[in-house]
């Protein structure tokens, strides 16, 4: 078992990757990038990416300002600098998006600066008849906090391209930086619509057992990020979010829309329309199929999203072993053909949930293409600027049976 986990630890390393992504497939078919769509503000190298983390703030042994593994108990909202290409200009990384090269530079991260550091969790509280309420003197600066990331976010979306916030929830053994770049890249392969925000929970714990206080600490954060997604709904410019989550990150990802959606149902409101949800994205998720079938399915959490999109490779590596750890079939190395007839039955009658079969992926473990896969990155980018489905002239997948498509390794070139 030792064996196992100290397998898992080396291939989760293996895994990070903060370079610049291969261009995706759909702007070398082209030709060009979208610069057109692209804010003037935001045709730089060098963009800013939004934070909101509860690790615990720290300053790194080169004086930068930073974010460790451990739990902090507050909730930081903030900015960070990404250089995608340390050297190049502008119209370099425009040039580079219609290219096919194989090493690109790596990604270089600035100081984390922090615009609201909001009050810990759990507010001081009171009972009165059986209810625990928030003192009003605890309650009143946290709410203030709330109203300043939200004028935050509302200005930046008011000068963005749309009215779209992008979130990336990374996984197991992902420093802050990590998540930081991932969405990066994947933000700047959409054409940088809307708003990129990273949500950043205490992951990255050393040692032989750092996988299984990974899962702890994503237990841990799953209160902060349901409170950062109901901030971020309420934003009156807000029109839609799209969420997407990767691995372990997508299990504090489920679980906290889960209940904020049963939350809303039961207050009588459309989760749909209060939460703003749009698409769903969850890449290689180590979740047990058991599982999301009765917490997630059962419960009819599908229709709460314009639509979800699961990109799974059969011979993820990663999720293998964590499949071996957790006995449990994992969701992201599902096919078609581990289904049952009545299971069969249940994934055709969910309309808007697609289970995207990545083709030849790269990667020791195979478990991070969803970033690096200019396939699935164009994938990605065609389903957040259209909003179109599989198998339609904007997202030419072929069809496996029912809504399992095959997602072939030059998409959207070669359509069968």
């Amino acid at each position: 078992m030792l064996a196992v986990v100290f397998t898992l630890l080396l291939l989760g390393a293996c895994e990070k990757v903060n370079r610049l992504a291969q261009a995706p497939t759909i702007y070398v078919e082209k030709g060009s990038y979208p610069e057109s769509e692209v804010p003037e503000y935001l045709r730089t190298v060098s963009p800013d990416i939004l934070f909101v983390t509860d690790r615990r703030a720290v300053t790194t042994r080169e004086g930068k300002m930073n974010f460790s593994h451990e739990r902090s108990p507050a909730m930081a909202f903030g900015r960070i600098e990404v250089n995608l290409a340390p050297g190049w200009s502008w119209s370099d990384l425009l040039q580079e998006q219609s290219a096919n090269r194989n090493r690109m530079p790596a990604i270089v991260t600035g100081d984390a600066e922090t615009l609201v550091q909001f009050s810990p969790t759990p507010l001081p509280f009171e009972l009165k008849n059986g209810v625990a309420r928030p003192l009003p003197s605890a309650l009143a600066p946290y709410q203030e906090q709330k109203r300043a990331f939200q004028r935050r976010v509302s200005a930046e979306l008011k000068r963005a391209n749309r009215r779209d916030v992008v979130i990336f929830i990374h996984g197991f053994n992902n420093g802050f930086d990590d998540g930081v770049t991932t969405l990066a890249n994947i933000w700047h392969s959409t054409g940088r619509i809307g708003v990129p925000i990273v949500y950043s929970w205490p992951a990255d714990s050393s040692g032989l057992f750092g996988y299984f206080t990974d899962r702890e600490s994503g237990e841990f954060s799953i209160f902060h990020l349901k409170e950062f997604l109901r901030a971020l709904s309420s934003v009156t410019e807000l029109e839609r979010i799209h969420l997407i989550a990767h691995s372990r990150g997508t299990d504090v990802a489920t679980s906290a829309l889960r209940e904020l959606v049963i939350a809303e149902r039961a207050a009588g409101r459309d989760p749909r329309r209060s939460l703003k949800l749009d698409t769903l994205i969850l890449a290689a998720p180590d979740l047990d199929f058991g599982v999301v079938c009765q917490r997630l399915i059962a419960e009819q959490f599908g229709p709460a999203f314009g639509q979800i999109i699961v990109y799974m490779n059969s011979k993820d590596g990663a999720l293998g072993l964590s499949q071996t750890l957790m006995a449990g079939l994992r969701f992201g190395r599902i096919s078609s053909e581990n289904l049952g007839e009545s299971e069969r039955v249940i994934f055709k009658r969910i309309q808007n949930v697609n289970f995207i079969e990545v083709e030849q992926v790269r990667g020791q473990s195979g478990h991070a293409y969803f970033r690096e896969n200019p396939a699935v990155l164009s994938d990605i980018a065609l389903a957040l600027r259209t909003g179109a489905l599989p198998g339609s002239s904007e997202r030419p997948l072929t069809r496996i049976d029912g809504n399992f498509w095959q997602l072939r390794k030059d998409y959207p070139l070669q359509v069968q």
